[in-house]
């Protein structure tokens, strides 16, 4: 073999040792100048939306509506505040008894409701509901036990009178996305009926709320919502009473929101020290024997809660104005969304005003 020809053979070795070193696949190992990728979205903080509504006070009017819509149908009735109840956790004040199935049934002054309103107020989207007013005591004990047995019936859970002391000592938690939402309930009074056990139903003192929030707060609860029946009937301005018990309750870390219900008139929302109170959200739906205007009107509030650093706080507040027109058919109406009438023009009006007065920064 000649030089040329040795040469000629290296070289072609050589050629095939490069070939494999170019053809060799490169190490996983990034240039050190190249960041390993990260995400530029950080997770949103944990989050839930409330929404409550005012006085389901059932009048014999709204029972005969229900009748004409079919065998005691109230679900057309509300199904105009399905939009303005949706959330993840809604709360509804159920101001009346209920009877049971097949029972005779009442109005004022000493009600019980058919029992197909549970029924309708489940569809709606409520998921809990407020049973200490000051008409839960107006059939006795057996109004409260056929109340009680009826929303369970149809699986809404509910706070504020009870069928036994170990129903009362057991705090309501609602399970909320994996949040526990604790809701407790109570009322001024029960039209001069006494208690025919201290257990049987809640009456209204700062300490008595504190003690309840507290208490769910010790069985786990993240967040306390408490129901509030108190004020007096027909007016727009909260009571003294009002706004005292309000800062006492609200100066508690146990509490984090107050809903009022009973004077049938729409009330101010105030923002106190971080927290919010709803002095008063009016009729979800009633039908007084003398209209006065204001006892047509409410509002549905809604507040969504965020965790943060130091815990869980609202993070946003709205209203949905709504009102009871008499028809025929008689219907609540959400007032966002339905069109304009005169009458629907001077609800939403005065709504505004009166929930806007105490310069809370809530919006519709």
């Amino acid at each position: 073999m000649t030089p040329r020809g040795r040469r000629s053979v290296l070289g072609s070795a050589a050629c095939l040792a490069l070939l494999a070193a170019c053809t060799t696949a490169p190490t996983a190992t990034p240039s050190p100048s190249t960041p390993a990728p990260t995400s530029s979205t950080p997770a949103p903080p944990p989050s839930f939306t409330l929404a409550a509504g005012g006085d389901i006070l059932v009048h014999p009017a709204l029972t005969e509506q229900a009748d004409q819509d079919g065998a005691r149908d109230f679900r057309p009735l509300l199904a105009g505040l399905r939009q303005a109840v949706a959330a993840d956790v809604s709360i509804c004040h159920l101001e009346t008894p209920l009877s049971a199935p097949g029972a005779p049934t009442y109005g004022y002054p000493a009600f019980s409701a058919p029992p197909e309103v549970a029924t309708a107020i489940e569809d709606l989207g409520y998921d809990s509901c407020s049973t200490a007013s000051n008409h839960t005591l107006d059939r006795g004990v057996d109004g409260v036990v056929t109340t009680l047995d009826r929303l369970d019936a149809v699986g809404l859970r509910h706070t504020g009178s009870y069928r036994s002391a170990a129903e009362a000592a057991t705090p309501l938690i609602l399970d909320v996305g994996g949040v526990k939402v604790g809701h407790v309930s109570f009322t001024y009074g029960f039209n001069g009926i006494p208690l025919p056990e201290p257990w049987r139903a809640n009456q209204l003192t700062a300490d008595g709320v504190i003690a309840a929030a507290r208490a769910a707060k010790a069985a786990g609860a993240e967040v306390v919502v408490a129901s509030l029946h108190w004020g007096a009937e027909y007016r727009h301005e909260a009571t003294d009473e009002q706004r005292e018990i309000a800062r006492a309750v609200l100066a508690d870390p146990a509490v984090d929101l107050i809903l009022g219900t009973h004077v049938h008139a729409v009330q101010p929302v105030e923002r106190i020290g971080g927290k919010w109170v709803v002095y008063g959200m009016g009729n979800e739906v009633a039908r007084h024997s003398e209209p006065q205007g204001k006892t047509e009107e409410g509002v549905v509030v809604r507040f969504r809660f965020v965790k943060g650093a130091t815990g869980w706080a609202v993070d946003e507040a709205r209203y949905v104005p709504t009102l009871v027109e008499f028809g025929p058919p008689i219907r609540v109406v959400d007032l966002t969304v339905a069109p304009e009438s005169p009458r629907r023009v001077e609800a939403l009006g005065r709504t505004d005003s009166v929930v806007l007065s105490l310069g809370a920064p809530i919006s519709r």
